[in-house]
């Protein structure tokens, strides 16, 4: 059984179109380098110095990295993990 991963609208010209992508279990920060060596560019876009930008939301079966172990969290078969970029800007 492998994990999935969610991929957003914005990065799936770096996934060639793809919305999931399966991978293996994992560390959250090693799944994104794992994706990167398939999708070059993914990690750029998701991490600086090892972290996860902050405005960047990962998501394992619905529960915020941020409030588990971060990068640190340790994904097992069969979860999901939800990429979503935070939404800023606009007048009300």
């Amino acid at each position: 059984m492998a994990v999935k991963v969610l991929i957003p609208t914005p990065l799936q010209k770096i996934t060639g179109g793809k919305d999931v992508l399966e991978t293996q279990p994992g560390k959250i920060i090693d799944i994104i380098n794992a994706l990167d060596k398939s999708f070059p560019g993914l990690a750029e876009r998701l991490c600086q110095d090892g972290k996860i930008r902050r405005f960047i939301n990962v998501y394992v079966n619905e529960e915020d990295v941020r409030f588990l172990q971060g990068e640190e969290t340790i994904v097992k078969d069969g979860d999901e993990v939800s990429i979503v970029p935070a939404i800023a800007g606009g007048r009300l």
